[in-house]
């Protein structure tokens, strides 16, 4: 969709998948580094199964809402009576959904009983990232300078992410990874949104100049002002997810401190008892 709605939608999605991965992935490596809080695999995959199915489902209404809006192609691809393409910017956002969405079906599959080879859903989800990019480098062409710098800059986020996805086909669960991929993620979605307000400012707002060159500096700086807002964000959600990991493995702690102390007490007890028996023998 040519307008706000149709960036904000993607925005939306990608954000609240970053700010979900903001705080999962942290809790996963804490946890795991922290034995006395460990959580069974089993809680995360289940997470990742969810994961999945949110995404496919995201996917889904991706795709609905490119296709059937009032000005959108409704499943027609070329239009024979005017012999014309129709609406095609609506079917590069629904193939970008679409690959989204076999991302989430092989999120699905991998943790369902088919012994699925282990990195698949990574495979998907760098393919799914790259296929986004793709479809982004061939969307702006014959554009305003403004339009296209601005479509052009989520191209490092978008690429940039689809590479460390690749890595992490090879190296599974490494933190840097996956904070890495997070921030971009985060990234991706603030800039949607950053997007639509250039392009198609809400509530009838003053449209910028998409020729000034002044313009396009002041969008390239505000590019990096929303990685750095991503940076603090993702930093933030991690000292929270520490806080809370560190209190409660003091709580274990407290508790199996307790008892190494009743049993230590109990063998005292008992080596006086048989040193007493011993001695009236």
């Amino acid at each position: 969709m040519a307008n706000f709605k149709g960036h904000a939608l993607p925005g939306s999605f990608f954000l609240l998948f970053g700010l979900w991965w903001s705080v999962k992935y942290p809790l996963r490596y804490l946890n795991k580094v922290n034995t006395k809080s460990c959580r069974s695999n089993l809680f995360y995959q289940r997470l990742d199964l969810i994961e999945g199915v949110v995404k496919a489902v995201f996917s889904l209404i991706g795709i609905l809402a490119e296709q059937f809006v009032p000005d959108g192609p409704h499943m027609r691809l070329f239009d024979y009576e005017s012999q014309s393409w129709v609406h095609l910017m609506n079917w590069q956002h629904s193939t970008m959904y679409l690959f989204y969405g076999l991302s989430g079906v092989a999120d699905i599959l991998t943790y369902c009983p088919l012994k699925l080879p282990v990195g698949l859903d990574r495979l998907m989800l760098s393919v799914a990232v790259f296929v986004e990019g793709f479809l982004f480098f061939y969307h702006v062409h014959d554009r305003p300078p403004l339009d296209v710098h601005i479509h052009s800059l989520l191209l490092f986020a978008v690429f940039g992410g689809a590479l460390s996805v690749a890595v992490e086909i090879f190296k599974r669960d490494n933190i840097i990874l996956e904070l890495f991929r997070t921030s971009l993620t985060i990234l991706q979605g603030t800039w949607f949104w950053q997007i639509g307000f250039v392009l198609f400012p809400p509530g009838g707002g003053p449209e910028w100049d998409q020729r000034d060159h002044d313009n396009v500096m002041f969008i390239t700086m505000c590019y990096c002002w929303h990685y750095v807002a991503a940076i603090i964000l993702m930093a933030n959600n991690y000292f929270l997810v520490y806080w809370c990991v560190k209190l409660k493995a003091r709580k274990n702690g407290d508790e199996i401190e307790i008892g190494l102390r009743k049993k230590a007490t109990t063998d005292k007890t008992s080596k006086i008892a048989l040193l007493n028996g011993s001695d009236e023998e």
